[in-house]
């Protein structure tokens, strides 16, 4: 089986360091073991995706030389996809119309189950999967096994959003089964979502791939770099110092003085996801992003 792996961020803004990170872990994953890397542009909310932010991300990672296989995917050119899903979700009796509101559950650690026998119409409601009784298994490469009750650790979970949007977890579900994904590497807070999303393949006669969560990178404050706690975009530093910083989170050896593309062809040969076995979170040190 050839190996195919995937980079998929959704387009809100511009890569910053925690998102080139997970590229560069998942594009060297895939070098390493000689196959494919994809890059998808996740861009299911239109709402939150800036005039050439999907163009600018793409510029980045070329500029990094993470150059992909295949043409770019889109989400948002595979409605069909999802409503065929959807429907024959339906037709199993699996799927109810909701129409709960954030704050009308807010507090709730799964969804308790309001609407489940309403028998809504789908007019201004929401589509919500019923979540059946009994435990999922679930194996990650880097941080172990996992044993979880469907009902009480993920509940009954959307589909498609009151607005008509399509939601992250059925949209990913198909499009790493449809598109022949084998391996995904991706940031550790996306690990409670790979649960639903195993599971939908699984009612779905579709194939899954193999899991390995990366840690996240916090700042000294502890909180996770990312977009929402206003990260840099990397366009503010150097390419080579950000690769470095890049390599050196992901626990590559001492690096050597190469310019960046030849880094990186190093680093492939010196690439080791096992490195990062069972650790949650690393801490970056602010020098290195200031």
């Amino acid at each position: 089986m050839q190996y195919i792996g995937r980079f998929a961020p959704s387009p809100s803004g511009p890569l910053h360091f925690g998102s080139l990170t997970t590229a560069v872990a998942s594009y060297l994953d895939a070098r390493s073991n000689q196959g494919k890397w994809l890059v998808r542009i996740d861009n299911i909310d239109p709402l939150r995706e800036p005039s050439g932010a999907a163009d600018n991300i793409l510029s980045t990672l070329e500029s990094y030389g993470l150059h992909w296989d295949d043409s770019i995917i889109y989400q948002g050119e595979r409605e069909h996809s999802y409503q065929t899903a959807l429907e024959q979700l339906r037709t199993q009796n699996w799927l109810f119309h909701c129409q709960c509101t954030r704050a009308k559950i807010a507090g709730q650690q799964v969804y308790p189950g309001h609407c489940r026998e309403a028998l809504l119409p789908s007019q201004n409601t929401a589509t919500r999967i019923r979540i059946d009784n009994g435990i999922i298994n679930f194996r990650d490469e880097l941080q172990g096994d996992f044993s979880i009750n469907k009902q009480t650790a993920i509940g009954d979970f959307i589909l498609k959003r009151k607005d008509g949007l399509w939601a992250y977890q059925l949209a990913t579900a198909l499009d790493d089964a449809e598109d022949g994904i084998t391996h995904v590497v991706r940031g550790i807070d996306l690990l409670e979502s790979s649960f639903r999303q195993v599971w939908l393949q699984e009612i779905l006669n579709k194939s899954s791939p193999i899991y390995s969560h990366l840690p996240i990178i916090t700042t000294s404050d502890g909180q996770k770099l990312s977009k929402q706690n206003h990260a840099k975009p990397v366009e503010q530093f150097g390419i080579l110092h950000s690769l470095r910083v890049a390599l050196t989170i992901l626990g590559l050896p001492e690096l050597p003085d190469l310019p960046h593309s030849e880094l990186l062809v190093w680093a492939t040969q010196h690439w080791n996801i096992n490195r990062l076995k069972h650790q949650k979170s690393i801490l970056i040190p602010e020098a290195l992003i200031s």
